[in-house]
């Protein structure tokens, strides 16, 4: 009876020590995401900075944008500065994953997968994707395209929306690094290209009559912020200060100086 009552206490005792074990753990993962960038004042942001005019580098070789306007003022509000990191797009979640950066900020569209591996913030634009060619192409919508040469960057959802488009379906794929390099080669090498509407409108009234875009949509898209799973503290306080921006005024004022009028949709 004796051991029996000796082997009960020894079980409650462990078991006892695991809920205390399972408490610390809890603690260990308390999302201390805007206390850490409030702390080291600064927010890292992951960026392509070859993706004109959500974020690039400009002729002085300063980084530029809709999107950087945007984070500036939200920093500035949150009284921490902002530090531009850019990244290879293709690796963005392993760059996030790794604590290289806070937020990956710069046209990122939210899709299902990339749901499961960070923290989408509420959408604050829209954008499609869409088929650019050369000004003088015989090409005159999706269904024009039959195995004619398409490139679209690689680690984008531009890829996803090709492989899930059927009048692209025999058509040869091109995987490149970014936008500039595809545009350069729009016309040398490639017959067609699938980008954001953003990225392609801003080329072809930077570099007019040497583009034109379809008005065949390849897909309907969301604009997102990242953040790594757990960090919705850091996530909710950036919302936070975008809708304050929408409601005074300033976010429409950032989108009328890019894109012309007001664009944004978060409310």
């Amino acid at each position: 009876m004796k051991k029996f009552l000796v082997g009960l206490l020894t079980v409650a005792l462990a078991a006892s020590m695991l809920v205390g074990c399972g408490k610390k753990e809890e603690k260990k993962k308390a999302d201390n995401s805007l206390k850490d960038v409030q702390s080291k004042k600064e927010l890292i942001l992951g960026l392509d900075a070859s993706f004109p005019p959500m974020g690039f580098t400009d002729k002085k070789q300063n980084i530029v944008g809709f999107d950087i306007d945007l984070a500036k003022e939200v920093t500035k509000r949150m009284g921490i500065k902002l530090k531009l990191q850019p990244i290879n797009w293709d690796s963005k979640e392993q760059e996030l994953d790794t604590g290289k950066i806070d937020c990956i900020w710069n046209g990122l569209t939210v899709s299902p997968d990339r749901k499961k591996v960070m923290l989408c913030s509420e959408s604050y634009m829209d954008n499609h994707q869409v088929l650019v060619v050369p000004a003088k192409s015989k090409i005159k919508s999706l269904k024009d395209v039959k195995k004619q040469t398409v490139g679209v960057q690689k680690g984008s959802t531009a890829a996803d929306a090709v492989d899930s488009t059927k009048e692209l379906k025999d058509a040869d794929i091109q995987l490149l690094g970014d936008n500039v390099q595809i545009l350069n080669d729009l016309g040398n090498g490639l017959d067609a290209a699938v980008m954001d509407e953003v990225v392609a409108k801003y080329y072809t009234k930077k570099d007019a009559g040497k583009y034109k875009v379809l008005e065949d949509s390849v897909t309907t898209e969301k604009y997102v912020i990242g953040f790594r799973k757990d960090d919705k503290a850091l996530c909710k306080e950036v919302i936070k200060q975008l809708k304050a921006m929408a409601k005074d005024g300033t976010l429409k004022k950032i989108s009328t100086k890019w894109f012309d009028e007001d664009i944004t949709t978060i409310k």
